[in-house]
């Protein structure tokens, strides 16, 4: 399995651009995937560097509905004609943040795009095949970001704290190794882990994604007492943790002094092979 960071905050050189957001190329023995879309078009920039054909690729999945997985799509639908997009059915509920001063900003996905056939909708269990699953609907409160305060879903007249009922996130098998793909662990990445230990009595030999332990925003991190549990539990999951984008700098490096080779951080312009 190879995967191709296009776009993340930081990048691994200054010949990659880089931006508030994340996408991944992810080639399988059977599929050419890209697990979301970045803030934009940059990810198409990165691909051509990183020599991904987009055209080639046979499907997306786009995490959750937030613009910083999703701006891409315009973008994207332009460049490949065939390849099926995967997304919660709840993914184009309007999503706001808050400001300092209290505005409301629009973090959403780009309304124009909901009427297109290419969209598969998916639920709390999508089974594309044998290699890939998507879930979502996890419940569990164990070390729920504190960042998800400021996070609020359009509901009727009025904004409500965000439910992340639009979160999912990927499984792939492949040769007896299960990976875990997360575009922004909300619902917390410890309790995303128990939902598949829960569901489906297994625990996912490699997690990719974020980990939201920043809330960028804001300009500040989750406490370091919190960071460390977390890491003292990933650890103990055995598995190997490749992470980026909102989990934030300051907390991976609080995450490495715990897991040593444990976890490692992606930016724009890593390549990875599982």
């Amino acid at each position: 399995m190879i995967i191709k960071t296009l776009s993340e905050n930081t990048s691994v050189s200054e010949g990659f651009k880089s931006e508030h957001g994340l996408s991944l190329y992810i080639e399988t023995e059977k599929h050419k995937l890209l697990f979301d879309l970045g803030a934009s078009a940059l990810f198409a920039e990165n691909a051509c560097k990183l020599d991904v054909d987009l055209a080639e690729v046979d499907l997306a999945v786009i995490s959750h509905g937030h613009y910083d997985h999703g701006g891409g799509l315009r973008a994207f639908l332009h460049l490949n004609d065939k390849a099926k997009i995967f997304l919660n059915r709840k993914a184009f509920v309007r999503h706001y943040s808050n400001r300092p001063g209290g505005e409301k900003a629009y973090i959403g996905l780009d309304a124009g795009l909901i009427q297109n056939d290419r969209f598969i909708f998916t639920g709390d269990r999508f089974v594309i095949d044998d290699e890939l699953e998507l879930f979502s609907n996890v419940k569990g409160m164990r070390f729920y970001p504190s960042g998800n305060r400021d996070l609020l879903m359009e509901l009727g007249t009025s904004l409500q704290p965000d439910d992340f009922a639009h979160e999912q996130n990927l499984v792939i098998r492949e040769d007896g190794k299960i990976v875990l793909a997360a575009g922004c662990a909300h619902r917390g990445i410890v309790n995303i882990i128990d939902h598949m230990v829960n569901t489906r009595s297994c625990l996912p030999h490699h997690v990719i994604g974020g980990f939201h332990l920043h809330n960028s925003p804001a300009g500040r991190h989750e406490e370091p007492a919190l960071i460390r549990q977390i890491g003292e539990h990933l650890k103990s999951t055995g598995a190997k943790y490749y992470t980026c984008h909102c989990t934030g700098i300051e907390p991976f490096k609080m995450l490495k002094e715990i897991m040593g080779d444990h976890i490692q951080y992606l930016a724009t312009g890593s390549q990875l092979t599982i």
